[in-house]
């Protein structure tokens, strides 16, 4: 644990971000996904956007499609930004580990914006302005999923920074 006995409201003026690239076709994902970003309102300011490439832009190329992608990112990411990819080739963690990391990184930034990348990842224009990224896996999952899967462990990573008992270690 990070912190005891603190008010929930430690880390209110914090904000963090979630951009996605690509609807989410499950009901089951949009609804867990709000249950989490409901939870987190407790914690932090969040923020989730979600940028779709127009039908007539898709494309059979996944080297113009995370073009095109990294192209829309580039118009909703500030140069202040500390950008986190949750990227496969990203830094593993426990739950107890990201509690960690996210300290560190309010220590510093007072925002943080995390993006999920498309079906074929990032542009690498996209990975060369991030500054870090993070695997939530070893597993591949689709990026449709990751929202909800995100969403609980920052959820979980803030209640470990605040020693509640959502997390059982």
């Amino acid at each position: 644990m990070i912190t005891h006995g603190s008010p929930p409201c430690v880390f209110l003026n914090m904000k963090v971000k979630l951009i996605q690239i690509g609807k989410t076709h499950f009901d089951f994902v949009d609804e867990g996904f709000a249950v989490f970003a409901n939870r987190l309102k407790h914690y932090c300011k969040f923020e989730s956007l979600i940028l779709e490439l127009p039908t007539k832009l898709k494309s059979s190329d996944p080297d113009k499609i995370k073009k095109l992608e990294g192209q829309m990112l580039e118009k909703v990411i500030t140069q202040h930004d500390y950008l986190i990819l949750l990227d496969e080739n990203g830094k593993e963690y426990s739950s107890e580990q990201f509690a960690h990391f996210m300290q560190k990184q309010f220590n510093h930034h007072p925002a943080l914006v995390f993006v999920i990348g498309g079906a074929y990842g990032f542009d690498a224009m996209i990975y060369e302005r991030a500054d870090a990224k993070v695997s939530l896996s070893q597993m591949t999952f689709s990026h449709q999923l990751i929202r909800l899967i995100f969403a609980e462990q920052l959820y979980r990573a803030f209640t470990i920074m605040k020693g509640e008992p959502y997390h059982h270690a």
